[in-house]
């Protein structure tokens, strides 16, 4: 099989799609592996890297081109919609309920299109959790530097001194990312409240920090009483393909201390907060209501090695899978690839896609008959 690690043109994105070592795993198994030029450069790979494990360096045309598979890291951006070809496969974070023109493009080209955050494994999302871990251990660090008065924060030192609390972090959601968050925040001596929707996480949670960390069901009451004080709010909710459902309305900026800072983790995918957009790592934040928001789209992207390395690390297997089967007989044979299908010949197969765009959705138990 032919496959494309193309270079990604988001803003500020540095991560790549697969590492030389990646590259060298399938080379083995007799794959033909095209890297655009200067692709992992940012990620501290460089060309020559690539080429002593035996990838092919092209341009962007020839590698869209030829490939039979892309491998990337984020969405295709409009710039490389015309570069898609029709039936082509995208392995990639798609992140398609928020963005309707991606997910109608992939129909119209009838796109293979598998999501790493959708694809399930006995439960688990195991290609989302490497950069949520980052994510989430990033987020309290950027709540941290945003609370310095000279960022436009309230002045409050997360770790506090001698006599003087340290700030308050709450977090929407115990999944990969709220535990990581959890970690670093107590790790700063903050108090930290972790709110989740169900009570088997919260107890692993417990659990996890030895009642270190306060824990309640994440309910809109509760949500109102400890937004109030909260310094540091950090955005954790996960709707597996869906849109994150809205937690934090306008109205509750009011109520908030002036200077706070919302870390909005699932902006990629709608964000708990209404007030939330994406925004990148050159202006990371904005301010709405005296509160600071920090909504970048790709956290894990301003620490591109250590995300390369991990992703690569995580999705490897699962390229083997597609490349070894062919993608067909993966999608038939292996359920954490079917599960992380979104778009197949022209029609959305993953239900939660579906629901959060308004769009027909086909089964995704009956698609062995379209293969």
């Amino acid at each position: 099989m032919i496959v494309g690690i193309p270079k990604e043109i988001k803003k500020q994105e540095y991560r790549v799609g697969l590492t030389p070592f990646g590259v060298e795993e399938l080379k083995r198994e007799g794959h033909t592996i095209l890297v655009e030029a200067g692709a992992g450069e940012k990620s501290g790979f460089s060309d020559d890297e690539y080429l002593k494990a035996d990838a092919d360096i092209v341009d962007r045309e020839t590698l869209f081109n030829k490939a039979d598979l892309i491998v990337k890291v984020k969405e295709p951006l409009p710039e490389e919609y015309v570069l898609i070809k029709e039936h082509q496969a995208i392995f990639t974070y798609l992140h398609l309920a928020p963005n309707r023109e991606l997910t109608e493009l992939l129909l119209q080209k009838k796109v293979t299109a598998l999501g790493y955050e959708t694809l399930q494994k006995d439960g688990a999302l195991p290609l989302l959790s490497p950069m949520s871990e980052i994510a989430g251990r990033m987020a309290p660090l950027m709540g941290a530097y945003y609370l310095q008065k000279i960022h436009g924060g309230s002045g409050i030192l997360p770790t506090g001194a001698s006599g003087v609390n340290p700030a308050k972090a709450l977090i929407l959601g115990a999944g990969t990312v709220g535990a990581n968050s959890a970690r670093v925040c107590i790790g700063l001596g903050m108090d930290t409240i972790v709110m989740n929707r169900g009570t088997e996480r919260l107890q692993k949670i417990d659990e996890m920090f030895m009642g270190r960390v306060k824990t309640l069901s994440l309910t809109a009451h509760y949500i109102d009483r400890e937004i109030k004080d909260a310094d540091i709010i950090i955005g954790a909710v996960l709707v597996p393909g869906g849109r994150t459902p809205i937690l934090i309305t306008k109205d509750m900026l009011k109520t908030m201390k002036k200077g706070s800072v919302i870390i909005d983790v699932s902006v990629d995918q709608g964000g708990c907060a209404e007030t939330s957009k994406p925004t990148t790592h050159d202006s990371p934040v904005y301010t709405v209501e005296g509160i600071i928001h920090y909504t970048v789209a790709n956290m894990p992207g301003a620490y591109p090695k250590t995300s390369t390395i991990a992703l690569t690390n995580a999705t490897l297997p699962y390229i083997k899978m597609l490349t070894g089967k062919g993608i067909k007989r993966a999608i038939k044979e292996e359920p954490s690839i079917k599960s992380s299908l979104n778009t197949y010949d022209g029609k959305i197969v993953h239900k939660g896609l579906a629901d959060s765009l308004g769009i027909d959705y086909t089964n995704i138990n009956d698609i062995d008959d379209m293969i």
